[in-house]
C-alpha cells in the first residue's frame, strides 16, 4: 500500500501563523501612539500627568519589586498592564464629544489598576502576605484609632452604633490572641483573616479618598509640603495592591449573578475560606512584642489625634511602617509575628 506524500508547500502552510509581523506592527502603532501622546502632554495648557500620580506609580512598583523579589516579573506585569492600558483611549458609550486629553489624564490610573489585577491573577502566592497575631493586633489598634478620630464612636445611629460593637468584639478577640498563647484553630485563622481584610478595605479606601483631597505636588508653596503630598502618594502605591487583593477576599463571599448560593458559590465559598486560612501563620507571637505594640502605637495614636500633627490616614500607615523597624532597632527577635508590617 503506497502512502502519499504531503507537498513541501503543504508542510509550510501546517507550521502555523507566523505573529513576528503583526507583533511588529502593534509594537510600531503603539510607539508612534505613545510619542504622539507625550506631544499632546507637552502641549496642553494645563497637566494632565501631576508629578503624584508618578509618585503613586513609584511606591506601586516599589511594593511589588519587594513582594516578587524579581525585576523580570515586575518587567513582564509592567509590560502587560502598559499593552492593556491603552484600553482607556477608546471613547466610551455615552462620551459624545471625544476628548483626548481627558482619557490621557485617566491613562495612569488605568496603568496602576491593570498592572494590580495581572500581580494579583499571575503572581497570587507572591503578593499575598502571610497574616499574623501581631498584624492583626496592629490594625485593630490602627482601627480602634481611626474610629475615634472620625467621631463615629458619638454617631448615633443604630447601624454604626452595631457596626462598632461587631468591630470591638473582633478587636478584642485580636487582642486575646497577641496576649496568650491559645492554639490558633481553623476557625480561629479564618475568623483573624476576615477580620484583617475588612480592617484594611476600610483604612485603604479612606487613605485614597483623604489623598486625592490633596492639591497637587506642583500647586504646593514650598518643597516642604510638596515632599510630604508625594510621600501621601507613594503610601498609597504601596497600598493599591493589598487594597485590591482584600477587596476581593471580602467580596468573595458575596455570591454573584451565576453563583447565587448554588454547588458553584459553596464551592468557591470552601476555597476562599482555605485562601484565608492558609495566609494566616499558626505562630505565636511574645507578648512583650505585643505589649510594646499597644503602648508604641497607641502613644503615637494619642499624641496625633491631641496635637493634629499629621492626617490619620498618613499616620496609621506610617506607624505600619515604621513599628517593624522599632523592634528591629531595639534587636528584638523578629522572626515573631508582631514584628511584622502589614506589608512584610
Amino acid at each position: 500500500m503506497k502512502t502519499k506524500r504531503v507537498p513541501q508547500s503543504r508542510r509550510k502552510k501546517s507550521r502555523g501563523i507566523d505573529l513576528k509581523p503583526y507583533l511588529l506592527g502593534i509594537g510600531i502603532f503603539l510607539s508612534v501612539l505613545v510619542m504622539y501622546i507625550g506631544y499632546r502632554i507637552y502641549s496642553a495648557e494645563r497637566i494632565l500627568i501631576p508629578l503624584s500620580v508618578l509618585a503613586l506609580l513609584s511606591g506601586l512598583l516599589f511594593e511589588y519589586r519587594r513582594l516578587s523579589k524579581s525585576w523580570n516579573k515586575v518587567l513582564l506585569t509592567a509590560l502587560g498592564a502598559f499593552i492593556f492600558s491603552f484600553i482607556v483611549f477608546l471613547p466610551g458609550r455615552n462620551e459624545e464629544l471625544y476628548s483626548l486629553e481627558h482619557h490621557i489624564e485617566m491613562w495612569p490610573y488605568a496603568f496602576c489598576f491593570i498592572f494590580v489585577v495581572i500581580a494579583i491573577i499571575a503572581y497570587e502566592k507572591e503578593v499575598t502576605p502571610k497574616l499574623t497575631e501581631g498584624i492583626t493586633l496592629l490594625q485593630s489598634l490602627a482601627v480602634a484609632y481611626w474610629v475615634t478620630d472620625l467621631g463615629i464612636v458619638n454617631a448615633e445611629f443604630l447601624i454604626l452604633k452595631a457596626l462598632m460593637i461587631v468591630g470591638l468584639l473582633f478587636s478584642l478577640f485580636s487582642v486575646f490572641h497577641a496576649f496568650s498563647y491559645t492554639p490558633l484553630s481553623r476557625t480561629t485563622r479564618l475568623t483573624l483573616s476576615i477580620w484583617s481584610s475588612i480592617v484594611m478595605v476600610l483604612l485603604a479606601f479612606d487613605n485614597a479618598w483623604s489623598v486625592f483631597q490633596n492639591e497637587q505636588i506642583e500647586a504646593t508653596s514650598n518643597l516642604t509640603n510638596g515632599v510630604y503630598v508625594a510621600g501621601q502618594y507613594f503610601l498609597l502605591g504601596i497600598s493599591c495592591i493589598y487594597m485590591m487583593q482584600n477587596f476581593m477576599m471580602v467580596t468573595g463571599f458575596l455570591p454573584g449573578k451565576g453563583t447565587f448560593f448554588n454547588k458553584q458559590y459553596f464551592r468557591d465559598l470552601n476555597e476562599l475560606k482555605g485562601k484565608h486560612i492558609s495566609r494566616y501563620s499558626t505562630e505565636q507571637v511574645d507578648r512583650l512584642h505585643s505589649l510594646l505594640c499597644v503602648l508604641f502605637t497607641g502613644a503615637i495614636f494619642w499624641l496625633n489625634h491631641y496635637f493634629n500633627l499629621l492626617p490619620r490616614n498618613f499616620m496609621i500607615w506610617t506607624v505600619f511602617i515604621v513599628f517593624p523597624i522599632v523592634l528591629s532597632l531595639l534587636n528584638m527577635n523578629t522572626r515573631n509575628t508582631a514584628s511584622r508590617s502589614i506589608y512584610r
